[in-house]
């Protein structure tokens, strides 16, 4: 299973655990894969250093580290702008387009409100690890 992951969601899993985490275990454990372009790795990158600049006791680097080794980096394909209200947040879409996954997962309210992309749902955190939980 292919998925996309929000930002907010990896940032979640490195500074607080919990379901976000989880998410990150089943991939670190080969139970999904995670898609990602350049710029969605760039982001997850200065994201979580400048929140790392916060708590000095976290260090993001292992994780960092894995998502540039682990990751499948893919083209994005161009998507629809007026899909998603937030542009910001149109680089998952079009990750997930051109990765061909079949989730993104995320807590972002413009991203859980997009709908109508064949063959990709947008799923917060608990709802995309109860449906993992399902397929397995």
């Amino acid at each position: 299973m292919r998925v996309v992951v929000d930002t907010n969601v990896v940032v979640s899993a490195v500074f607080f655990g919990g379901v976000p985490q989880a998410i990150l275990d089943a991939w670190r454990d080969g139970r999904i894969e995670i898609a990602v372009s350049e710029e969605i790795l760039t982001e997850y990158e200065a994201v979580l250093r400048r929140i790392a600049a916060r708590y000095p006791s976290i260090n993001p680097e292992p994780v960092l580290r894995l998502l540039a080794s682990k990751t499948i980096l893919v083209e994005p394909a161009c998507g629809e702008p007026r899909v998603c209200a937030d542009p910001h947040d149109l680089k998952f879409i079009e990750a997930a387009l051109g990765g061909t996954a079949e989730f993104i997962v995320s807590g972002d309210r413009h991203l859980l409100a997009v709908t109508g992309i064949p063959g990709i749902t947008v799923l917060r955190p608990a709802a995309f690890i109860d449906r993992l939980g399902a397929s397995e």
